[in-house]
């Protein structure tokens, strides 16, 4: 975690990261709301932590998601690799000298290992009976359970929810309208209106006639590498009328246990149907890049298919 506010500023990096950020991708304090507000609140519906806590948190240790470890790590919680870290890490100065952090596949990812970090360790236990609307006292709580060291912690903490009204989100009883929202774009004369759709929380856009990849990044505020990376697709890919394009990434599984292959249909348009990444669909089937299944087919769509060897 942060000690001084100095190592991590709640809106800008430290100049002596030795990683070198590009100043044109800085997200701000509104567009990090924006970005994960939906995210916080499917968290505090599954695991009862106030998503103004959650979001506070976020910024503050990861620097509106500018920070280091937050773009290359993808951890927005500052959460250090404990025992029993049995996934990837990354490293770099904190408290100490070349210390380990824990390194997600993706934001949503970091999130949600954020909740389970929180319910699993006895000495939060305390906070869990507080009202979910109590944002005060998890803010106080948090700092007297040493989640940081940093003696304002609770005071930064307070300050970023009361700025930003974080706390309106810890009244929501469910994600708002999570089949369809129309966003309006901040830019009206050189963007136009899209409707966001979600699927599992995973936001997307349907593609319209005349639709390119760099019309789509204006229109979403979205970088083209994120459209090419979050849909499995290559800059010179075709997008056809009708198609689902994610604006975030998919998932590691998908909802439905199983999915029965039809005609015409690839790994790559599985992929998109159940929101789930095309790498982790390969995996889960035993099958190499590029392998396509056959008409009949039963793809494994959550757990890993059994090997030959293991039937």
């Amino acid at each position: 975690m942060r000690k001084q506010i100095s190592i991590l500023s709640l809106f800008t990096l430290t100049s002596a990261s030795f990683y070198a950020q590009p100043a044109e991708h800085k997200m701000t304090s509104l567009q990090y709301v924006e970005s994960y507000k939906d995210e916080a609140i499917k968290e505090m519906l599954m695991y009862n932590i106030p998503a103004s806590i959650t979001l506070a948190q976020g910024m503050l240790e990861s620097g509106n998601g500018n920070s280091d470890l937050a773009v290359y790590a993808n951890n927005h919680f500052g959460i250090k690799c404990h025992k029993g870290w049995e996934g990837p890490t990354f490293t770099k100065d904190d408290d100490a000298k070349d210390e380990c952090f824990r390194k997600y596949p993706s934001v949503l990812d970091s999130y949600t290992d954020h909740s389970k970090f929180l319910k699993t360790r006895s000495r939060y236990a305390g906070l869990f009976e507080l009202k979910r609307t109590d944002y005060k006292g998890w803010a106080k709580g948090l700092k007297e359970t040493g989640y940081a060291t940093d003696p304002k912690y609770t005071q930064r903490l307070l300050e970023i929810i009361e700025t930003y009204k974080l706390y309106q989100y810890d009244k929501v009883d469910e994600l708002p309208n999570i089949t369809a929202a129309v966003e309006k774009p901040s830019h009206p004369e050189t963007m136009e209106t899209r409707e966001i759709l979600r699927f599992r929380f995973i936001k997307y856009i349907v593609v319209k006639p005349g639709d390119s990849f760099y019309k789509i990044a204006v229109d979403t505020d979205k970088d083209l590498w994120q459209l090419y990376k979050f849909n499995d697709l290559d800059p010179d890919a075709k997008l056809i009328p009708g198609q689902k394009l994610y604006l975030q990434p998919k998932r590691n599984k998908a909802k439905e246990p199983f999915h029965v292959v039809k005609k015409g249909e690839t790994m790559k348009s599985i992929s998109q149907l159940h929101g789930i990444k095309l790498k982790k669909l390969y995996k889960k089937n035993n099958m190499k890049t590029g392998e396509e299944p056959k008409v009949g087919d039963q793809l494994y769509m959550r757990a890993q298919k059994p090997s030959a060897e293991s039937k």
